[in-house]
């Protein structure tokens, strides 16, 4: 091991001996630079060192050709000062080695995951393999930054995407990278979807069944084809339970000495409870039961819940002069009819089983005579003081509900 101080002269004559593979100059004008000449004839710079550990560990510098000696006199400096300053330049490099793809974190980590509780996985692997995996699949994790998540939101409403579609993808992605820094990936320390906020959607449909709409509606079930159908939407409107939910509804998931009814697989993942009317005890009444059959409201064929029933509704919807109404436009319908008897929106959560009170915000439809009989709460607490100058107003009319 020639310890010697390097010159440049030296670095361009000195050849490996025919009897050795490398040869290794040390200099001793730079702490830790080593010159490594190599039968070959290439030659490059290093830099040894003295890791927190006390292990002697040896990084590249560069290659002489790329180099002059000053050069890697000063990149052997920084390497020292970052070492003094308590990072390992190895350990760096091997942190980046550990840095998965995004193609790799998904198919090893992210999927296996949402599998195991996820309903909608499926929908997931869609989004993946058509949009995310064809721009990020090779990336990896720590090189996608937040320009890249704008550019994907924007490249995708640029396709004419709405912009739910395009949130969808930004919903995921920050899902995605918040498991990786949460599992504490190599190299994922930040999330490159904050601060990309979601798009503005302004498509939110709202569709609320009148007294007399539904009345249409339950006659027009009525004399369905499908027999089940007469007992199904009732039970959709009097519970505001989801379609499938009712369709894979179980005997024994009702308990009707508490007025229960327990749904064990909601849209969270979770099992709620759903109390039971008298108006939804009266549907579970008129039921037939089928023999062989744990399901309440199942194909009299199959034996086995509907896969769909669109048909016989769409024909129903359509014969009550009703087509612009959805079977999910009868939960909101449910959440409305709660709202406007007076019961709050802690109560109609929890029936619904939202986790948030946000999203039960968006069916608490108001019916204009309930908000007229609030605005004229004004009134009827005033009472005649305010207006005793004016003739003929009959305060005492105003203080009825409407």
């Amino acid at each position: 091991m020639p310890k010697l101080a390097l010159t440049a002269a030296l670095v361009s004559t000195t050849q490996c001996p025919p009897n050795r593979k490398r040869l290794d100059l040390f200099d001793t004008v730079t702490k830790g630079l080593v010159l490594e000449v190599r039968q070959s004839g290439s030659k490059t710079y290093y830099l040894r060192y003295q890791s927190s550990r006390g292990k002697t560990r040896q990084i590249k510098l560069a290659d002489s050709r790329d180099v002059s000696l000053s050069q890697a006199r000063r990149l052997a400096d920084k390497a020292r000062n970052r070492i003094a300053m308590g990072e390992d330049p190895l350990e760096d490099k091997e942190l980046l080695r550990n840095v998965p793809t995004f193609a790799c974190f998904v198919d090893t980590q992210y999927l296996p995951y949402v599998k195991t509780y996820k309903r909608s996985w499926e929908t997931d692997v869609c989004l993946l393999k058509n949009h995310l995996l064809p721009r990020f699949a090779n990336h990896y994790l720590d090189a996608i930054t937040r320009q890249d998540i704008q550019r994907l939101i924007q490249d995708r409403r640029s396709s004419g995407a709405a912009a739910e579609s395009a949130n969808r993808l930004l919903i995921m992605m920050r899902y995605i990278f918040n498991l990786a820094i949460r599992w504490e990936i190599p190299g994922v320390k930040s999330n490159p979807c904050a601060g990309v906020p979601l798009l503005e959607v302004n498509n939110k449909k709202e569709r609320f069944l009148s007294f007399e709409e539904t009345h249409r509606l339950y006659q027009a079930v009525c004399v369905s084809e499908n027999q089940m159908l007469k007992h199904i939407v009732p039970m959709l409107i009097l519970t505001g339970a989801r379609k499938r939910e009712v369709l894979d509804a179980r005997w024994e998931d009702f308990d009707l000495t508490r007025r229960m009814w327990r749904i064990p697989m909601s849209k969270s993942g979770k099992a709620r409870f759903v109390p039971l009317s008298d108006g939804a005890l009266a549907v579970l009444s008129a039921v037939p039961r089928l023999v062989n059959s744990e399901y309440v409201f199942a194909n009299p064929n199959t034996k086995l819940p509907y896969i769909s029933i669109y048909c016989s509704w769409n024909t129903a919807r359509v014969s009550a002069g009703l087509k612009d109404v959805r079977i999910h436009d009868l939960r909101h319908s449910f959440a409305s009819l709660l709202i406007n008897s007076g019961r709050t929106l802690y109560e109609v959560q929890h029936i619904l089983g939202h986790t948030q009170v946000k999203t039960t915000q968006r069916y608490a439809h108001l019916t204009q005579d309930t908000l007229l009989d609030a605005a004229n709460a004004a009134t009827r607490a005033i009472g005649g003081v305010l207006f005793a100058s004016v003739p003929n107003l009959q305060i005492e009319n105003l203080s009825k509900p409407l």
